[in-house]
């Protein structure tokens, strides 16, 4: 089986590589060897092979598409179309119930709907119409947090109000607030999709 591997690089190098260090070797014994290859089946007989059907083998080979290159350059131009339709807050602000939702800009001063916490990488849940009791602490989040149902035993009714939560830190907010003056919260825009 090795003089066969042998005999079909061989065959290969002298019509495709012009500087070869098989070439050294006496032509016509290459040219013996090749014409008397042959290979071994799974069922165990042999199978000849003459040179016309090695080089169909080797044109099919060449010849054959990579698909790897499409592909790549397909995941390429559908991430570039997914970053034109997604934006981030800038600067990022927290509202109370009155204050619309959405993508916030300087211009239109919007309260993030997407926002995530960097420290817990959880989603920040926020309910229009609430507060955090006084009572609330970190382990009572960490436990409860994204469950309303649970949460509600911690949340009071208060108009205009509006809380947020992640499973690390907490906020009731009225009016509008950029988040930047938060200076222990961690929150960040977690992109919009357009």
């Amino acid at each position: 089986m090795e003089d066969d591997i042998d005999d079909l690089l061989d065959e290969v190098e002298t019509k495709f590589c012009t500087n070869s260090p098989r070439k050294s070797k006496s032509k016509e014994a290459n040219k013996t060897s090749s014409s008397n290859a042959s290979k071994k089946t799974k069922s165990g007989f042999k199978k000849s092979f003459g040179d016309d059907d090695l080089d169909a083998m080797i044109d099919d080979i060449c010849d054959a598409p990579e698909p790897l290159e499409k592909i790549q350059v397909q995941k390429e131009s559908s991430h570039s179309s997914n970053s034109q339709l997604e934006k981030k807050c800038f600067p990022v602000y927290l509202g109370g119930a009155s204050t619309p939702v959405g993508v916030g800009t300087t211009m239109s001063q919007r309260s993030c709907d997407k926002l995530r916490c960097t420290d817990c990488d959880f989603k920040i849940v926020m309910y229009d119409n609430y507060e955090w009791h006084s009572s609330c602490d970190y382990l009572f989040l960490r436990n409860n947090v994204p469950d309303f149902n649970k949460l509600s035993a911690k949340l009071l009714k208060k108009k205009g109000s509006r809380a947020y939560a992640c499973q690390c830190k907490w906020r009731s907010v009225k009016d509008l607030v950029d988040i930047q003056k938060e200076a222990d919260l961690k929150w960040v825009c977690g992109k919009h999709k357009l």
